[in-house]
C-alpha cells in the first residue's frame, strides 16, 4: 500500500522520516507546505492514502484522486479541510489524530489569556513606535474561567487555570464531571465568566454557536479566548463587541480565513492579541502527531 504526506513542512517531515520503521508502507514525503488542492490528484497517483497536514481537499478534487482510500488528518479539524462525509461517499475514509497535542494547546490558551489580561501586545506594539503605553490590567487571581466544551484540552486548561488560583466553571454539550470544575448552564458560564475560552469542535451543531446573543450575554469586560475553530464564533458580532468594549480583549489563534489577510479587520482592532493557529506546534506535539500518524498509515495497510 503506497501513501503520500503531501505538505510537510521540514520539522514534519524530520519527525515522519526519524519514525518510520521496516515493514511499514511505503510513504513518500512530499516538501512543500504550500501545495495547492488542486496539484493532489498528480501527486497521488497511485496512492491510497494522504498524510494531510493542512492542506484543502474539496470533494471534487478528491473524485479525480483515483484509488485513494484513506486520508490520515494530523489533527482533529478535518472539517475545516475537507467533507468528511461526502469522502465517505467515494469510497476514503478519514482518519482524526485526538490527544496529541492537548497540553500544548491549553499551555497556548492560558498564554493568550494572561497576554489579554495583561495587554502585553498591545503594550509591545506601542512601544516598539515610540509610545509609552501603560493600561490597567485585569488581574486573574480569583476570577471564573468559563470554559465552552470540556476535552482533554479543556481539562489541561482547567488544571492550570486552578493551580494559578481560578475559579474554573464549564459548558458541555454531555454530561461530564471534573475535579475542581463547576459544570452549569451556558447562560451562567457566559454570565458569569470573566474569561471565556472555548474547546470545541467544529462540526455543523457548532459552528456558529457563539452567536451575536451569546456574545451579548457575556458579562461586560469579558477576555474571550479561541484556540479551537474561527467558525465556532460569529466573527461580525466579535469585532463589534471588541470595538464598543464589551469584550475587553480577544486572544485568537483562530481565524475564519487563514492565513489572515493583513487588512483583516482584526489585524486593525487594538484590543485583539493573534497568533497564527500554532497553539499545537510544539516539538513534544509533533513527536505524538507523527507517531499517532504512522499507527494511523500501520493499521489501515495490514487491515488491506
Amino acid at each position: 500500500m503506497r501513501g503520500v504526506f503531501v505538505d510537510a513542512n521540514p520539522s514534519l517531515a524530520e519527525i515522519f522520516e526519524r519514525l518510520r520503521k521496516g515493514g511499514d508502507p511505503e510513504v513518500t514525503i512530499n516538501n512543500d507546505p504550500d501545495i495547492k488542492s488542486d496539484q493532489m490528484p498528480k501527486l497521488l497517483v497511485g496512492a491510497e492514502i494522504v498524510v494531510i497536514d493542512h492542506t484543502a481537499l474539496p470533494t471534487d478534487i478528491a473524485k479525480q484522486c483515483k484509488g485513494l482510500k484513506h486520508v490520515v488528518f494530523l489533527g482533529t479539524g478535518a472539517r475545516s479541510y475537507m467533507n468528511p462525509e461526502e469522502l465517505a461517499e467515494l469510497g476514503i475514509e478519514v482518519h482524526l489524530i485526538k490527544g496529541y497535542g492537548d497540553t500544548a494547546v491549553a499551555e497556548s490558551a492560558i498564554a493568550l489569556m494572561w497576554a489579554s489580561a495583561r495587554v502585553l501586545a498591545q503594550m509591545d506594539r506601542e512601544m516598539r513606535v515610540g509610545n509609552w503605553l501603560r493600561e490597567d490590567a485585569m488581574q486573574l487571581t480569583g476570577k471564573t474561567l468559563g470554559l465552552i466544551g470540556f476535552g482533554g484540552i479543556a481539562a489541561e486548561v482547567a488544571r492550570i487555570a486552578l493551580g494559578s488560583g481560578m475559579k474554573v466553571i464549564a459548558w458541555n454539550r454531555t454530561p461530564k464531571k471534573h475535579p475542581g470544575v463547576e459544570f452549569v448552564g451556558i447562560g451562567k458560564l457566559l454570565a458569569d465568566s470573566h474569561v471565556v475560552s472555548i474547546h470545541l469542535l467544529l462540526n455543523d451543531e457548532t459552528r456558529g454557536f457563539i452567536t451575536r446573543e451569546k456574545i451579548a450575554a457575556m458579562r461586560k469586560g469579558v477576555i474571550l479566548v479561541n484556540t479551537a475553530r474561527g467558525a465556532i464564533v460569529d466573527e461580525a458580532a466579535m469585532i463589534d463587541a471588541l470595538k464598543s468594549g464589551h469584550i475587553r480583549h480577544a486572544g485568537l489563534d483562530v481565524f475564519n480565513i487563514e492565513p489572515l489577510p493583513k487588512d483583516h479587520p482584526l489585524t486593525k482592532i487594538p484590543n485583539v492579541t493573534l497568533s497564527a493557529h500554532s497553539a499545537f506546534r510544539t516539538p513534544e506535539a509533533s513527536e505524538n502527531l507523527i507517531f499517532a500518524a504512522w499507527e494511523h498509515c500501520r493499521r489501515v495497510a495490514k487491515g488491506a
